[in-house]
């Protein structure tokens, strides 16, 4: 018999190194905010500031968009990127997620590496008041662009390093530093570094 011990290792080690593992397919449920709110793809497209025929892609999980495009998205849609990740799961006051069993979103900016994965530390609820993340950033990846929306925002830099934008700003940070910033200020970051960069990145409230 497989010890529970040896079988967190396993899921552990299979979600590193299969990147798709727990991967959340994100495209249904955009296209379903967007029928819901009776938009075209063009409508979507021209607000976002991007094609037609992207957005489209999207929605078939045939792309990843960005982090910034991922968030203009929600933004038209009005939804948030929690609730991408909704499983059905009821609003319990308790969640227990193992290694390798957090649902993920792959966003990479130029389709051929160099992206970001989300990995979903609490499930999306109509109580939760926070939205936290580990931010899995490829080496050389980065948000594309700035983000603006409400809230407040605190990081801690598991490994690796992050130029951090904020405002006319930018933060150099390692393993080991930690950060906070009201959301409404412009901000961004990237990966300067030869090595995976993991963020642990709460928010409130979970509108993005």
């Amino acid at each position: 018999m497989v010890s529970s011990a040896k079988k967190r290792v396993s899921q552990s080690t299979l979600s590193r190194e299969n990147p798709k593992a727990g991967a959340v397919a994100i495209g249904v449920r955009l296209r379903h905010a967007r029928l819901t709110k009776g938009l075209s793809l063009r409508a979507v497209a021209d607000q976002v500031g991007c094609s037609e025929s992207f957005v489209s892609k999207i929605e078939n999980d045939k792309v990843n968009p960005s982090l910034t495009t991922l968030h203009k998205l929600v933004r038209v849609l009005e939804t948030n990127i929690a609730a991408l990740f909704s499983d059905g799961a009821d609003d319990s006051s308790v969640q227990i997620f193992r290694p390798g069993s957090r649902p993920l979103i792959r966003m990479d900016p130029l389709r051929h590496g160099k992206g970001i994965v989300l990995e979903r530390l609490l499930s999306q609820a109509r109580s939760t008041l926070l939205q936290a993340n580990i931010h899995r950033i490829d080496p050389g990846g980065e948000s594309d662009g700035r983000i603006e929306h409400e809230g407040e925002e605190i990081g801690y830099i598991l490994q690796g390093d992050l130029e951090l934008r904020i405002d006319e700003k930018t933060y150099l940070l390692s393993a080991g530093d930690s950060f906070f910033f009201p959301s409404n200020l412009p901000h961004g970051y990237s990966n300067p570094g030869a090595v995976e960069t993991q963020v642990i990145w709460i928010n409130t409230p979970p509108t993005f």
